[in-house]
């Protein structure tokens, strides 16, 4: 007798507790990030999350291996979209995701070809040049919440990319360090030879000088501005989703903070927000919920309009109109008190040594 057939919703919650497992095993950041989100939310984000999380260990991959896990991923898009998902959860809980939230296949393929870059070792001669990784890696990933979110907004779109590029951004000044030791160099080209470092010999021996302080500053100033024009944009999301999306962008502008507090060595110590900080955040984060949208009116990055256009123009009037689906003050603050619960718990958690969940 063969194995017992799963009903659609029990195979469903199976695919979503198999792609929560593999979050919680294997990523600290994604699996964070789904907690940043409503229950409505979430379920489909972790289908996203955990594509993100496969992705990421197959550049970490040595040689060809590396190159063979992208194809087997880029295999898995083409099944999707060709609407034969093989019989694997996350492929068949994204597949679900694919269908019901319309999600084009330029914002997945972008992801790809950004870790395809990682997986290459690319540089980058400049600004430009860095955003475009930025748009890949980080903003696809921007375009496609906004899309589980319900919205298809052009402006909000472009919007939700600039803040997934400035948290890029800023992840790349946090980690100039880190990912120095590992033979990888963000940091453009140009900025380190505006400032003197010869970027092939500070490679070879990583070591943190003023000089290398001004081009992460620099980074940092580039995200700020970023983060700036995002805030507006989050009141035009759903007001279930607000307190989550200010909150990640509050934690992650105060990573940049933290790296100026400690004079912007991100060579010898990896900058960390604190829990009363991380407290202080979250309360600044439900207040900002509050507020109506701000300016809408910047263009998109140059970088970032072809997944902007990728999802097009057409936006229903629900979808249009800010604020989308009502939550009361009380439910949110309920919500965020939970989250920064979870934070803690995880602080707590975190071994010695080991640098709590962000």
């Amino acid at each position: 007798m063969g194995a017992p057939v799963l009903d659609t919703a029990a195979q469903r919650d199976a695919d979503l507790a198999a792609c929560r497992a593999l979050l919680r095993s294997g990523s600290h950041s994604f699996h964070l990030a789904s907690l940043l989100l409503p229950r409505r939310v979430s379920a489909a984000a972790t289908a996203l999350y955990a594509f993100c999380r496969l992705a990421d260990d197959a550049i970490d991959l040595p040689g060809s291996a590396s190159a063979r896990a992208l194809d087997q991923l880029r295999a898995q898009l083409d099944r999707i979209y060709a609407g034969r998902p093989a019989a694997q959860p996350m492929e068949r809980l994204l597949s679900t995701v694919v269908e019901q939230h319309r999600i084009p296949r330029t914002l997945l393929g972008a992801l790809l070809e950004g870790f395809e870059w990682d997986a290459a070792g690319r540089r980058y001669p400049s600004a430009a040049a860095l955003n475009a990784y930025a748009a890949r890696v980080a903003g696809s990933v921007g375009a496609l919440m906004t899309l589980l979110m319900q919205v298809r907004t052009p402006v909000l779109l472009a919007r939700a990319c600039d803040l997934g590029v400035a948290m890029q951004l800023t992840n790349i000044a946090r980690d100039v360090g880190q990912d120095a030791r590992a033979g990888r160099l963000y940091l453009p080209l140009d900025w380190l030879a505006d400032a003197g470092v010869d970027a092939q010999r500070w490679l070879a021996q990583p070591h943190f000088t003023p000089a290398l302080g001004t081009v992460i500053e620099r980074l940092l100033a580039a995200a700020d501005a970023l983060y700036q024009r995002a805030a507006g944009g989050i009141g035009g999301l759903p007001a279930d989703c607000r307190p989550g999306i200010h909150a990640a962008r509050l934690l992650y502008a105060e990573i940049g903070n933290e790296l100026r507090r400690h004079g912007l060595d991100a060579v010898t110590r990896r900058a960390q927000v604190g829990a009363l900080r991380k407290a202080r955040l979250m309360c600044a984060a439900l207040y900002a919920a509050t507020r109506p949208a701000g300016a809408l009116n910047y263009a998109s990055l140059p970088e970032t309009q072809f997944l902007v256009d990728a999802v097009g123009p057409l936006a229903t009037a629900s979808e249009a109109a800010p604020g989308g689906p009502a939550c009361s003050a009380q439910g949110r603050a309920e919500w965020l008190i939970e989250l920064f619960e979870r934070l803690q718990q995880r602080d707590q958690l975190a071994a010695p040594g080991e640098p709590a969940a962000r």
